[in-house]
């Protein structure tokens, strides 16, 4: 039954951590309280409507920057008619806007067709609560680069084709206007000018890209330079971590399943393959994926079809892979725990990038970039850093790379006593120390914290980066090994 209440209200919140104006709508009374209630605390203001038909008047009242909907209403509760309906007129009404769909598992072959039809992502229900947060931050983010794209033509059309298309509402950290940046990659180093050139010769082909790099060095953001870069920029940018993933489920994200196939399958799905199709599919952590799965991962790419779970069927995709690992591969392939056929195959070009101790004047460059973005959004006065606060992370070994100096500066923007930062308010997660002993954690203290930081961080330099041998090691799941590693900024 449709919902009877005014079809749409407003939640501002008065202690956001970001910025944006949003627009949900669903014919659900619950699903769009459990999402103001999630993303008000992350979004400066949340618009709500249980009735499409408010779309358009609420269009000519604000302008939204990303819009949530459902894909089925009550008049069609399966179909997604409604939803293709209403997302041709958004973007007839607003041609700038960014559209999130909202759908069940179901129906994610029709959020797909939605994004080739302009979409800029879609969220799957029952959703992940962080992944539904990072996927509204990116498409805030998406639409304030398209606005300010459309400022710069106006004022300097030459400029306009000096900076790949912005497609996908899954974007990492850093802002297009920053200095020192190639798409969102930040940094001026030769050893990152390297990586945009190989970035600019590879994404005009087809090629299959391998990334290599250290945890958080950026390989993501590579990733999805060269898709915007791409003749494929348009289409799907489909990100999976593959090390993330349990072997009783390769098979059916990568693939996908049908009803019935197993447990738990009570829908058709597509999998990743699929929904990349026409576009990019990018593999993280493609290094941990034991042999068995290499060998249907490998089947998949040269035949360029894959076959849901439960099927006999193969369907044939036409995607263009990027992939990325932390690990040795080589040294893998050479002790017979990743096939050189698979190597051969994902590797057409390498892009190697720099572990950002390498990196010279780009960690002053990361460090103010930061600084100035946790300044504004905890509203801290902090303007800059001296020099000794400059030289500090410069001598610093950074073993946890961009990612760790982010949480570095964040910690130092929140914790410091005056507007300039000091070396005293900066504070690493790992001193510049010595390495202990195999039989020592190296830490002195009873701080449980602490200990559990020094161990996660010697599992991981014990196994070369390995996630599954060192959560094993660990006694852990892989998840809460990852877990770990983002909460101490590894």
């Amino acid at each position: 039954m449709p919902s009877t209440s005014p079809p749409s209200d407003t939640s501002t919140s008065g202690t956001t951590t970001g910025e944006g104006r949003i627009l949900i709508v669903d014919d659900k009374r619950d699903v769009l309280t459990a999402l103001r209630l999630l993303l008000k605390k992350y979004v400066t203001e949340v618009h709500t409507a249980t009735d499409p038909g408010a779309i358009t008047a609420m269009l000519e009242e604000q302008t939204y920057d990303a819009i949530l909907l459902d894909m089925n209403f009550t008049q069609d509760a399966s179909s997604g008619r409604e939803g293709f309906l209403w997302l041709q007129r958004i973007l007839q009404k607003d041609p700038g806007a960014v559209v999130v769909m909202i759908t069940a598992y179901g129906g994610v072959e029709k959020a797909v067709r939605a994004m080739k039809e302009g979409a800029a992502d879609f969220i799957v229900k029952p959703w992940n609560d962080a992944d539904l947060v990072a996927s509204v931050q990116a498409a805030v983010k998406l639409r304030r680069s398209r606005d300010a794209a459309r400022k710069q033509e106006a004022t300097d059309p030459d400029t306009s084709s000096t900076r790949g298309p912005a497609t996908t509402a899954s974007s990492g950290d850093g802002a297009a206007s920053a200095p020192g940046t190639f798409d969102e990659i930040i940094g001026e180093s030769p050893a990152m000018q390297q990586v945009y050139r190989t970035i600019e010769k590879v994404a005009r082909t087809d090629a299959n890209v391998l990334v290599l790099g250290e945890n958080g060095t950026g390989k993501e953001l590579v990733a999805r330079a060269v898709h915007r870069r791409s003749k494929r920029a348009n289409a799907s940018f489909v990100s999976t971590d593959l090390g993330a993933l349990s072997e009783s489920l390769f098979e059916s994200e990568l693939f996908g399943h049908i009803k019935g196939s197993f447990t738990g399958a009570d829908d058709d799905r597509i999998g990743r393959f699929e929904a990349a199709d026409g576009g990019t599919l990018f593999l993280d952590e493609i290094g941990n994926i034991p042999m068995p799965l290499q060998a249907k991962l490998l089947t998949a790419l040269q035949r360029r079809e894959v076959t849901r779970v439960g099927e006999t069927t193969p369907r044939s995709v036409d995607i263009r892979l990027i992939s990325a690992t932390n690990q040795p591969i080589y040294e893998d392939t050479q002790k017979g725990q990743f096939r050189q056929d698979l190597l051969y195959r994902i590797n057409t070009v390498e892009v190697q990038l720099p572990p950002l101790r390498d990196r010279g004047d780009d960690i002053a460059l990361l460090a103010r970039y930061y600084l100035d973005e946790y300044a504004d959004r905890y509203d801290t006065g902090v303007t800059g850093l001296n020099n000794a606060a400059c030289a500090k992370l410069k001598e610093y070994h950074w073993p946890g790379n961009v990612r760790e100096l982010k949480h570095t500066v964040e910690r130092a923007v929140i914790m410091a006593e005056g507007q300039t930062l000091e070396p005293s308010d900066i504070v690493f997660s790992a001193p510049n120390s010595p390495r202990p002993s195999s039989g020592s954690l190296g830490v002195d203290t009873l701080n449980l914290d602490d200990i559990e930081q020094a161990a996660v961080r010697k599992a991981l330099s014990k196994h070369g980066g390995n996630i599954s041998r060192a959560a094993e090691e660990l006694g852990i799941s892989r998840k809460a090994l990852y877990r770990r590693i983002e909460k101490y900024g590894l």
